[in-house]
């Protein structure tokens, strides 16, 4: 029998779609918290919308981002694996 060659694995990257969904998700949790001061401020902005709706859409909005994000970023090849693990 033959034996399977020794697969060396190196240090895997960070997958570009993780790069992409963390700076998006940031990027519009800092932008959900301006929107925040702004409705503080002016409480009509929302005020027309549901109750439950206003406290779905500001943790939806970063995370919609982020999938969207991630879903476009492009993968990050391994070299490194075998061709059945790419």
């Amino acid at each position: 029998m033959h034996a399977d060659p020794q697969v060396t694995y190196s240090k895997p990257p960070v997958e570009t779609k993780v790069k992409a969904m963390g700076l998006v998700s940031y990027l519009a949790g800092v932008a959900g918290m301006a929107v925040l001061q702004a409705v503080a401020d002016a409480p009509s902005l929302i005020a027309w919308l549901p109750d439950w709706v206003e406290a779905i859409t500001l943790p939806l909005l970063p995370t919609a981002l982020a999938a969207v994000a991630g879903f476009t970023a492009q993968h990050t090849p391994r070299p490194d694996l075998p061709a059945d693990q790419r």
